[in-house]
């Protein structure tokens, strides 16, 4: 039974849902629930159970993980060239179209990124480029995360999101989510995954769900620069970077509540503001959003999962698809990722450009009584290009309030070129670049003082 068929069956209150498809609905959705929204505790860390599996697979390979991307970046250049010039029928027509038939700025951004790659591995060419703090945070700190996290996240998301959970929980929280954020309540799921397990989860989750007609592009774009929030493991690994530890609580509970604030402002302010509500075209909207009489809530939510279990792919259709996810996220996607990221990563450490951009920042800081503005305020803006350099720039801050205020700023602003960026401007959600800037940087003014004042007043 397709989901189209599923749907169309008119729910009423004495509706008997079948065991068959509430069993459906519930057991692959458990499974969903605990790999990617569930903590676990393991000796010092918390992890969700996917993060385990990708640290587990990282821990096997190790060493190697460089290697896999350097093959992953080149292969994905050659099938692109060979698509562009000898035209297979196999790359004609449907998802492979779509991966390797790009226009030629992607092609540039896929060659770029794989000469950064086997510049960077091998150890040859620029400095700027093969430095351990460019290209070798992009080949060997960043890719075997990416790698792992990706390959577990693209097989294991079914359970997720195909089995009715999406449905059941947004059917759940739709009115609150739309008064507060003018948001469908299945983006709820988004942000746990973000918060339990990473922020490209989030993001995969969503382009997924725009892509399968459940969000438009005005709430995909709404979504992905606001909720796709870092988890609460790499929130650990920055306070103890910057050695603020022992105030993480009072830490993440500043960068949920300055997070969501924000959330609620960017939301309703140009850009996203004026983002189209049209549907990814050649899907139109799946979403049904009309509760039928004398049916509660609850149960109304139930009907919505189990027609939607009902109407799930079967073994060999949801493998297929998953591998298609594989293929599609390491040939297509950390191509882009290493070019844009490694250029970010440069112009933050090799040229003054963000040194520059931040002067403005530094009579902002002294206006909210924030030590040491002048060594901050680049550290204020340096987020643009990758998330973990605000934390780096920190180590050399001596003002525990001003670490603290850049740890959490660095936290908040969520829009980073190295890996979110990339993947949003890989996606089919209608978002671009000068657009994410310009989140980027009402973020930080929205985030910014909040922070400062949460600081001052309740921990400082």
């Amino acid at each position: 039974m397709s989901y189209s068929q599923a749907k169309s069956e008119e729910p009423t209150s004495s509706s008997l849902i079948p065991r068959a498809h509430l069993l459906k609905f519930l057991l692959p959705s458990l499974m969903g629930v605990l790999l990617f929204l569930v903590p676990f505790q393991v000796g010092d860390s918390i992890n969700i159970g996917m993060g385990l599996m990708a640290d587990g697979l990282q821990s096997l390979l190790g060493a190697a993980l460089p290697a896999i991307a350097l093959c992953v970046l080149c292969l994905s250049v050659i099938v692109t060239l060979y698509v562009k010039v000898a035209k297979p029928g196999w790359a004609q027509q449907g998802h492979f179209k779509d991966m390797f038939d790009v226009g030629a700025i992607w092609v540039a951004l896929r060659i770029l990124g794989a000469i950064f790659v086997i510049m960077t591995f091998f150890q040859f060419g620029p400095e700027v480029v093969t430095a351990s703090y460019t290209g070798g945070v992009m080949l060997n700190d960043l890719a075997p995360v990416l790698l792992t996290f990706f390959f577990f996240a693209a097989l294991l998301l079914p359970f997720l999101v195909e089995f009715g959970f999406m449905e059941f929980i947004g059917t759940m929280v739709r009115k609150p989510f739309r008064v507060i954020f003018n948001l469908p309540g299945r983006s709820t799921i988004d942000a746990t995954a973000s918060w339990m397990g990473s922020g490209t989860v989030g993001v995969l989750i969503t382009a997924q769900q725009y892509e399968q007609g459940y969000y438009n592009g005005r709430e995909a774009s709404v979504i992905a620069t606001n909720f796709s929030v870092a988890s609460i493991a790499f929130s650990l690994l920055v306070t103890n970077f910057v050695e603020i530890n022992h105030l993480f609580v009072q830490f993440y509970f500043t960068v949920v509540v300055s997070g969501l604030m924000a959330a609620v402002i960017v939301s309703r302010i140009p850009p996203l503001s004026r983002k189209s509500d049209d549907y990814y075209e050649p899907v139109g909207c799946q979403l049904s959003e009309e509760r039928t009489e004398n049916v509660g809530l609850f149960r109304y939510s139930l009907l919505q999962a189990t027609r939607r279990a009902a109407g799930a792919p079967g073994p060999k259709e949801l493998a297929r698809l998953a591998l298609l996810n594989v293929i599609d996220i390491f040939l297509t996607l950390l191509p882009l990722v290493f070019a844009i990221g490694t250029v970010a990563l440069i112009l933050a450490e090799f040229t003054p450009l963000f040194t520059w951009l931040s002067y403005p920042m530094v009579p902002v800081l002294e206006l909210l009584r924030i030590p040491e503005a002048q060594a901050a305020a680049p550290a204020t803006l340096v987020g643009f290009a990758d998330m973990f350099l605000p934390a780096v720039l920190a180590t050399n801050i001596e003002s525990e309030l001003t670490r603290f205020v850049i740890a959490c700023l660095s936290m908040t602003q969520l829009v980073y070129m190295s890996e979110i960026g990339a993947l949003l401007l890989k996606s089919k959600i209608p978002i671009k670049f000068w657009e994410l800037a310009v989140v980027f940087l009402l973020r930080t003014a929205i985030t910014l003082p909040i922070i400062a004042f949460m600081a001052h007043t309740f921990f400082f």
